[in-house]
């Protein structure tokens, strides 16, 4: 008898501008988002995503002795949630969560085909959604009033979705960074590997940087990916 194999289904795409396609899939339960043809993640691979909000939110989370009263935090890239499912989970409540997310169309898959992984999470009352880029929504921030900020938007500064991300490595915006968080906060990036040029800058910009190496998924042998946490000097 032969075995049947489970189609791999296209459910939906959009454009950006520039003519970047993004394009979400489905196989065997699973969803997968892919940028131009090339995976960008899964449902089936998400340790990384969520050690992120873990780390970022670690001296903010619920219980946590001298965490404050109403914590603020902002995520740069919504992709398939589950950063934002896992912050929401380790701040509790009251917090503020906002994810500044430049497609609509990734916006809009998170409600509807994502719901049966990651639930209505975008109906939160914690949850803001801000539909532009990073660059402007953190623009919108006075100084000191972010408690979290977490990054996972490109796979590194020389591995851009899209060319305007490059406004998010410069020394300008890692300053505005750095005079946004309140003096206890961090900023966490998600890197698609080791990128210690990165930290450099980081370094330069004046903050004290931890390296943490992040697994594809919890049982992998080796850590691939690395999550920078950068703290104000």
């Amino acid at each position: 008898m032969v075995a049947r194999v489970k189609p791999y289904v296209q459910l939906a795409e959009a454009r950006l501008p520039d003519g970047t396609l993004f394009t979400l899939h489905k196989h065997d339960g699973r969803f997968y988002l892919k940028n131009d043809g090339r995976e960008l993640m899964s449902t089936a691979l998400t340790h990384s995503e969520q050690m992120l909000a873990e780390l970022g939110c670690a001296g903010i989370a619920e219980g946590m002795p001298g965490r404050p009263k109403h914590p603020k935090v902002l995520i740069g890239g919504l992709g398939m949630g589950f950063t934002l499912k896992r912050a929401l989970e380790v701040v509790g409540s009251p917090a503020t969560v906002e994810v500044a997310e430049l497609m609509p169309e990734i916006i809009g898959w998170n409600r509807t085909f994502l719901v049966e992984h990651n639930g209505p999470i975008l109906a939160d009352e914690r949850t803001r959604i801000y539909e532009g880029d990073l660059f402007h929504c953190l623009a919108k921030y006075p100084k000191g009033s972010l408690d979290a900020l977490l990054v996972d938007i490109d796979d590194g500064p020389d591995m851009l979705i899209t060319g305007g991300n490059s406004r998010l490595y410069t020394p300008a915006f890692f300053a505005k960074v750095r005079e946004t968080l309140a003096p206890a906060a961090c900023a966490a990036y998600w890197m698609a590997h080791p990128t210690p040029a990165f930290e450099k800058a980081l370094v330069r910009a004046g903050f004290r940087v931890e390296a943490h190496p992040a697994k594809a998924h919890a049982k992998a042998k080796k850590p691939r990916h690395c999550i920078y946490v950068a703290r104000r000097r």
